[in-house]
C-alpha cells in the first residue's frame, strides 16, 4: 500500500464522532451549572474537559469560597453548597465539627467538592463527560453577520486521536476561552483605557497587562496528615535568599497567617479537618502571584498590540494553536510552580533560615489526602483573567455602581445573574525586584449587589455560542464577575438558554429574557438581590420578578458610604446588605402605590385588579397580585 494511502487509513481511523444537542466545553463550576441545567430541562449533553480533573479551581484549592454575603448566594451554587453540608453530614454526624467548620458548605476540602461535583453529574443520565480532550479547532458557515459553529474537533491527551462533535447549541465555560478562540470570536486580553468605558479603575492608556495567577494550595499543620513539600524541579537556592533580609528587619513576621504580615495567606477560619486554603497576600511584600509571567498563558503570546486594541469589535489576529498553546501554558505553570513551592522549601531547609522560622515553616505541609495522584499539588494553575469574549453586551465598572440616589445598583431589567464581591483583581504588573517592589493595577472596591444582562454571555453574530466562562467585560467588570458563585450563575443560565434556544429553533440572541428569567427564577437562581425572600420563599419567583422589573429601586436612598455593606460575621464575610429587603410585611402605602401601579401598567398587567393601599393590603398582597395578573 502506498505511503500517502496508508496515511491517510490512519487518519481517518483516527476519527471519531459524536453528536449532541448542547455542547459544553469546560467541567468548570460554570461549566457543569451549564451542563445541569441544559440536561435537567432535557437536553442531551456532552461536557468536555481538557483535564483530568473535573470542578476548576472549586476542586483545585480554592476552597474559601469568595463572596460577601450568604443572601448574594443562589442557584447552582446554593444547590453545590447545600449538597456539601449534607456530605459533611452524612460522613460525620449533624453536630460535628466538620459541618461546622465548612460554614452552611462554602468552605470544603478539594476532595468533597470533587465528590459532590461528580455526584451531580452521575444524577444526570443525559450528560455524557469527557475528560482529557481539548479544543482542536471549531468550523463555523456562514456570513460575517451572521454565522454558527457546525463542528468542534478535539484531541485527546494522546496528541493524536481526534474526535469530532456537532451541537445545536455551544457553551465555552472555560477560564481561559478557548472555544470562542477556536470559533474566531472576537475577544481580548490586557486592559482598556479609562475613556473607552469611563472606568474609575482602569488604567489611563490600554496595554497587554493581564491579571496575575498563583496556586490555591491546600495545607495542614496536622502531623498525621501532612506531607512536607519537596524541592521543585530548577529550583535555585539563590532566587529566594531575598526572604532573609526581610524576615530579619520584621518587615516580614511570619510564614504563614492572616491576614498581613505573612508570606503564605492561610484563609480563616480553617477548612474541615484541619486544612487550609494558601492564597497570594493581597498588598503583601513578597508575593505568590505573579503579574507579567502570565501573558503567554492566553493564546500562547504575541499580537498583544492587537488583542488589547481599545476598537471593541476588533477580531484577534493571534492564530488559535493547540500545540503553542500546550507548550506555552507548560511552561508558565512550571514556573509558577517552581516560585510558590520554592519560597516554602526555602524556608523549611535553608541553613540561614532562622531556627525560630524554619520551625514554624516546618509544621506546616500539604494534605496527604489532598491530590494523591499529582504529589499531593493541586493540579490547575488559578488562571483569574485571561480570555474575554466581546459579545452583545459588555460588562463594565459602571454596571456595579448604584443607581442615582438610590441603595441600590443601577437597574438591568434583563439580568440573568447577580454578584454581591465587586472589582478586585489582584495585580497586574510589578515595579522593581520580588523582594523590595510592588505590584500595580490592584484595586479592590466595595460596591452593592448588581445584576448581570443576558447579553454578557452572548456571542456577536455567531448565533449559537454562548460564554458564561470568558464572559464578555471590560477588564475592570471582569474583576467583579470572576468568581465562582457567579460563574456558576452565569454557567446555569447558559444552560436554559441554549435549551430555550434549541426547542425555539432561534439564534441565541433571540431568546426571549424574560421566559429565561421565569425558568431561573423556578430553578433558585435570582436575578436581583433580595436579602430577605430567599430561594425556597413562596414569594421568591414573584418578587424576582417584580425587583427586576424595577419595583425594588427606589425604596431607599444612596446610604453616605457607596457600597455599604451589613456588619462583618468574618474576614471578607458580612450580613446582608443593608436597604436591599423587600419587607414584605408592610403595609402598602399611598406612596409606593403611585409607582407600582406605574410600573405595573407598563408590564401590562390590569391595575384595576391590583389591590388598593386601605392600610389593609401589604407589599406581598400588591407583588403576588401584579405576578399573578401579568
Amino acid at each position: 500500500m502506498r505511503p500517502v494511502l496508508v496515511f491517510l487509513v490512519l487518519f481517518l481511523a483516527s476519527l471519531r464522532a459524536e453528536d449532541a444537542n448542547v455542547l459544553v466545553y469546560g467541567a468548570t463550576p460554570a461549566g457543569i451549572a451549564a451542563a445541569l441545567a441544559a440536561a435537567r430541562d432535557g437536553e442531551k449533553v456532552l461536557l468536555v474537559e481538557p483535564t483530568d480533573r473535573i470542578g476548576g479551581m472549586v476542586t483545585c484549592g480554592l476552597s474559601h469560597t469568595d463572596f460577601r454575603t450568604f443572601e448574594g448566594l443562589t442557584g447552582a451554587f446554593l444547590e453545590f453548597t447545600k449538597r456539601v453540608e449534607q456530605h459533611y453530614r452524612d460522613a460525620f454526624g449533624a453536630d460535628s465539627p466538620q459541618v461546622r467548620d465548612c460554614w452552611r458548605g462554602v468552605f470544603a476540602e478539594p476532595k468533597v467538592n470533587l465528590a459532590v461535583f461528580e455526584k451531580m453529574l452521575a444524577e444526570q443520565p443525559n450528560i455524557t463527560l469527557w475528560k482529557n480532550r481539548r479544543v482542536f479547532s471549531a468550523r463555523s458557515s456562514g456570513d460575517a453577520e451572521s454565522r454558527a459553529i457546525g463542528m468542534v474537533a478535539l484531541l485527546e491527551n494522546d496528541g493524536r486521536t481526534t474526535l469530532t462533535v456537532t451541537a445545536d447549541v455551544y457553551i465555552d465555560a472555560t477560564y481561559e476561552g478557548d472555544l470562542i478562540a477556536a470559533a474566531k470570536v472576537p475577544y481580548r486580553v490586557g486592559r482598556e483605557g479609562r475613556e473607552e468605558y469611563n472606568e474609575s479603575l482602569a488604567p489611563e492608556q490600554p496595554d497587554a497587562q493581564l491579571q496575575a495567577y498563583n496556586f490555591r494550595f491546600t495545607a495542614t499543620q496536622d502531623p498525621a496528615n501532612r506531607v512536607m513539600p519537596k524541592k521543585p524541579p530548577g529550583y535555585k537556592r539563590d532566587d529566594f535568599a531575598g526572604l532573609l533580609p526581610l524576615f530579619a528587619s520584621g518587615k516580614l513576621k511570619n510564614v504563614f497567617g492572616y491576614p498581613s504580615g505573612i508570606l503564605f495567606k492561610a484563609q480563616t477560619p480553617a477548612l474541615p479537618n484541619g486544612k487550609y486554603d494558601i492564597n497570594d497576600v493581597s498588598r503583601g511584600l513578597v508575593r505568590l502571584s505573579l503579574p507579567g509571567e502570565n501573558l503567554e498563558w492566553p493564546d500562547g503570546g504575541g499580537g498583544a498590540a492587537v488583542r488589547s486594541a481599545p476598537e471593541p469589535d476588533v477580531k484577534p489576529e493571534v492564530p488559535f494553536s493547540p500545540t503553542g498553546l500546550a507548550q506555552a501554558r507548560d511552561r508558565i505553570f512550571a514556573a509558577h510552580l517552581r516560585w510558590n513551592v520554592g519560597l516554602l522549601y526555602f524556608l523549611q531547609n535553608d541553613d540561614e533560615v532562622p531556627a525560630k522560622l524554619r520551625d514554624e515553616a516546618r509544621s506546616w505541609g500539604w494534605c496527604r489526602d489532598e491530590y494523591d495522584d499529582n504529589a499531593h499539588l493541586p493540579p490547575q494553575l488559578y488562571v483569574r483573567e485571561a480570555r474575554r469574549m466581546v459579545g452583545a453586551y459588555v460588562f463594565t465598572e459602571s454596571d456595579t455602581d448604584h443607581a442615582p440616589n438610590d441603595a441600590r445598583a443601577v437597574l438591568r431589567s434583563d439580568a440573568i445573574a447577580i454578584g454581591d464581591y465587586g472589582p478586585n483583581c489582584h495585580g497586574t504588573g510589578h515595579e522593581g525586584s520580588r523582594f523590595d517592589g510592588k505590584h500595580t493595577g490592584e484595586f479592590y472596591k466595595a460596591v452593592s449587589p448588581y445584576q448581570i444582562p443576558y447579553g454578557a454571555l452572548v456571542a456577536k453574530g455567531v448565533e449559537n455560542l454562548l460564554a458564561p466562562g470568558p464572559v464578555s467585560a471590560s477588564h475592570v467588570g471582569f474583576c467583579a464577575l470572576r468568581l465562582e458563585p457567579i460563574w456558576m450563575s452565569l454557567g446555569q443560565a447558559a444552560g436554559h438558554a441554549a435549551h430555550l434556544a434549541r426547542v425555539g429553533r432561534k439564534p441565541v440572541q433571540r431568546v426571549s429574557v424574560p421566559e429565561l428569567q421565569a425558568r431561573l427564577h423556578a430553578a433558585g437562581g435570582a436575578t436581583i438581590y433580595v436579602s430577605d425572600v430567599p430561594p425556597g420563599h413562596a414569594d421568591f419567583a414573584a418578587v424576582q420578578w417584580w425587583g427586576t422589573a424595577g419595583g425594588l429601586h427606589g425604596l431607599a436612598p444612596m446610604p453616605a458610604k457607596p457600597g455599604q455593606r451589613g456588619k462583618n460575621l468574618h474576614g471578607q464575610y458580612y450580613e446582608a446588605f443593608p436597604a436591599h429587603a423587600a419587607e414584605l410585611d408592610k403595609p402598602l402605602d399611598a406612596a409606593l402605590l403611585e409607582p407600582w401601579r406605574k410600573l405595573a401598567g407598563e408590564l401590562h398587567v390590569d391595575t384595576a385588579k391590583l389591590p388598593p393601599a386601605d392600610g389593609q393590603k401589604t407589599r406581598a398582597d400588591f407583588i403576588r397580585a401584579a405576578y399573578a395578573l401579568r
